[in-house]
């Protein structure tokens, strides 16, 4: 074990996380009278709303995810920290984080805690074997992978029934990102890949989007809801609402319909974008501070954004419950900015009871649906079709960090939605089975720790694992 303590008399500030706000306050306190320690699991800064696009070939993963040390490097107050973090001391102001079987503990006098969400299955985390979700570079690659391997295996086939199954795939959630990525493998099937293969015609491909919910894109409503259901429809994807799934495997899942009856679909390709859940750092914050979490895990804070009783640590983003701000990029940008000035701010001198408390400021939210068509909501204004798709590019344009990143992304769009070519088909028989391949192994050492070596077939549950190690 190693303890990072900065040896200098300024401020010490931690940030747990590097997405949208951990990132923005990161940079932020540039110019501040501060130590800013960065820890994060991964070394990239992760731009999601465009993971889709990686999944379904149009963007490579150095388009939406910078190196976070290059991002930080002219920022000579900003110190990046790898690792994943596994505990916060209140009381002793420290966090500790594990890389490999290296534990380091940061002392700090300031703590941001950014470390967002990842996804939920409702307590059925064995869905997750054979649906991937949307919320890692390695959930997109994989899914990448399960989606082109799909087509090929079909290719192969000489039994109908086999090949229909191969060729269906089912989005399981209508929210934002179910809709672009059903949208995508669409289009995928119907223009990128049409003519590619000589025993398939990948336009037979099946495009399932089930959701609980009665209609797609349920936050937005009325004429937008309405809207996209019709342009998917278009498309060819089959929308179904009101219906739950309540069993999953590798050749299918089960799902029940509103009336309560059960039905059998079976494909092979699957993705989960139905739920997302705050990461297990906010049950630690609340079980050492008293304060409330929600159904998510994500912590109630006071209005400046602070954790109740511990005015120097604030939780932002996607771990931060507050007046029913919705889980989105914006949120997590502001939030991080504004954490930021109140650091300085008391940094400088200023009581925590002149705090200012966060204000949201919404500056809209959209989805694609398709090429040329998007729905966009930004106040009462609603937007649909190709001037809505317009503004989604110039919104997710500027928010891109990096002007390399930029101008890939700008030329991968122009060959993806001018022509019929994607950039970045390639995938691999490992990015499809790696991620099982590592939870099996890991099953089998704490198998093997907990003194069942001689059945390495023993699996741990998802709770198992966050309980072992």
């Amino acid at each position: 074990m190693s303890v990072t303590s900065v040896d200098s008399p300024r401020h010490r500030v931690v940030i747990i996380g590097s997405g949208f706000g951990g990132l923005f306050c990161a940079q932020e306190l540039k110019r501040a009278d501060a130590e800013v320690t960065l820890v994060a699991r991964t070394t990239h800064h992760l731009f999601q709303p465009l993971l889709y696009q990686v999944a379904t070939g149009i963007l490579s993963v150095g388009d939406i995810a910078p190196a976070t040390r290059l991002v930080l490097r002219k920022q000579h107050n900003a110190h990046v920290l790898l690792g994943d973090v596994r505990s916060i001391d209140l009381e002793a102001r420290t966090v500790t984080s594990r890389l490999l079987d290296r534990d380091t503990v940061t002392e700090y006098d300031s703590l941001v805690v950014a470390a967002g969400a990842g996804q939920s299955y409702f307590g059925n985390d064995h869905f997750a074997k054979y649906a991937p979700g949307m919320k890692t570079i390695d959930d997109a690659l994989e899914l990448r992978g399960r989606i082109l391997g799909a087509f090929e295996e079909a290719e192969l086939s000489d039994d109908p029934e086999e090949r229909r199954r191969l060729l269906t795939f089912v989005v399981v959630g209508a929210g934002p990102t179910g809709v672009e990525l059903a949208g995508q493998i669409a289009e995928l099937a119907n223009r990128t890949l049409a003519g590619a293969f000589r025993r398939i015609d990948p336009r037979d491909a099946r495009v399932i989007l089930l959701d609980g919910a009665p209609t797609v894109l349920p936050v937005y409503g009325g004429k937008l809801s309405a809207n996209a259901a019709s342009r998917l429809e278009k498309m060819g994807v089959e929308i179904q609402p009101n219906a739950m799934v309540v069993d999953l495997d590798a050749d299918g899942l089960t799902v029940k319909d509103k009336d309560g009856t059960e039905r059998r679909i079976d494909c092979q390709c699957k993705v989960w974008s139905a739920g997302v859940q705050a990461s297990p750092l906010g049950k630690q914050l609340a079980e050492q501070s008293g304060a409330e979490i929600d159904r998510s895990g994500r912590v109630h804070v006071n209005p400046d954004l602070s954790l109740p009783g511990h005015p120097n640590v604030y939780v932002i983003g996607d771990m931060m419950a507050l007046d029913n701000l919705p889980g989105l990029a914006q949120v997590a940008m502001q939030g991080g900015k504004h954490v930021a000035k109140e650091i300085k701010a008391g940094i400088a001198g200023s009581p925590p009871e002149a705090r200012h408390p966060f204000k949201y400021f919404d500056k809209g939210s959209m989805a694609t649906i398709s090429r040329f068509s998007a729905v966009a909501k930004v106040g009462k204004l609603e937007i649909t079709g190709f001037i809505g798709w317009v503004m989604w590019l110039v919104v997710h344009l500027m928010y891109l960090v990096g002007f390399r990143s930029k101008f890939s992304t700008i030329l991968s769009w122009t060959v993806t939605f001018v022509g019929r070519g994607r950039a970045q088909m390639a995938s691999t028989e490992q990015q499809v089975f790696a991620r099982t391949a590592i939870e099996d192994l890991q099953d089998y050492e704490r198998a093997r720790a907990a003194g069942l070596i001689g059945d390495p077939t023993a699996v741990f549950t998802g709770e198992e694992r966050e309980k072992a190690g």
